[in-house]
């Protein structure tokens, strides 16, 4: 029997490094734009919604035939945006696409969604693709994961995961992790109001709060590191791509 699975992309428009992300162009599209295109694509899944608290990015999504909600202005994250319209909505798995993955495979959307249909009692999925770059290793803005013989993460981190004390011995450095969630629905909800964890604070990653609050969070791999733009030179880096025809699905 299939889940109920919605896909959210929590979108706004202020940010620190790069003010109006998700309406830069790439390609001649806004980047909201080729994220929800690529998420409506996804197998099993039955919606698309894009929750901001911006009246422009709201406009863009409906002028291109997308769906969005407005958010209160007070979220601190993506995932208290998409919790807020979680509340109104009956599905049963929610999808947390983050809106600067221009270029992420649909097919990845379904492989943390597959992980929620095998275990009825796994909170939360989320994804990792291998580190082959000691640049990509050595970067903050690269989020690390390692993970258990089970797949389980055991740690998230901005620094080298793990670190290499007599030099790297594989191809493999480790691996980056995908900022792409699938949620049950009841512990997304009690997720978000959950207190915020020292481990989240000094990393400014909130999976961790998940982890130190001791739930279990299931990583799946995929051979598919899609380009985070968080940046001017990442976002250059997509057009760049986008130019080659290198990143289109």
């Amino acid at each position: 029997m299939g889940l109920h699975v919605v896909a959210m992309i929590p979108a706004r428009y202020e940010s620190t490094r790069l003010p109006g992300k998700p309406l830069a162009l790439i390609d001649g599209k806004p980047m909201i734009q080729h994220v929800y295109e690529r998420a409506r694509a996804a197998d099993l899944v039955e919606r698309v919604l894009v929750a901001t608290d911006d009246a422009r990015i709201a406009d863009v999504v409906r002028r291109f035939g997308g769906e969005a909600v407005m958010t209160s202005g007070d979220h601190q994250s993506g995932t208290d945006r998409i919790a807020e319209v979680a509340r109104g909505l009956d599905a049963e798995v929610v999808v947390n696409v983050q809106g600067d993955l221009p270029f992420f495979e649909p097919h990845m959307v379904a492989a943390t969604v597959q992980l929620m249909r095998a275990d009825a009692a796994l909170p939360m999925a989320t994804l990792k693709a291998s580190i082959h770059d000691a640049a990509d290793m050595a970067n903050p803005n690269v989020v690390k994961v390692v993970t258990d013989h089970d797949g389980y993460a055991l740690y998230f981190s901005r620094s080298p995961l793990p670190y290499w004390r007599d030099g790297a011995a594989a191809d493999c450095l480790g691996y980056r992790h995908i900022g792409l969630y699938a949620y049950r629905r009841d512990f997304l909800l009690a997720f978000a109001r959950l207190t915020p964890t020292p481990l989240e604070r000094a990393e400014k990653l909130e999976q961790l709060r998940a982890l130190e609050w001791g739930f279990r969070i299931k990583v799946a791999e995929t051979a598919c590191a899609a380009i985070e733009v968080d940046t001017p030179e990442d976002l250059e880096r997509a057009r760049a791509c986008a130019d080659a025809g290198g990143e289109r699905g």
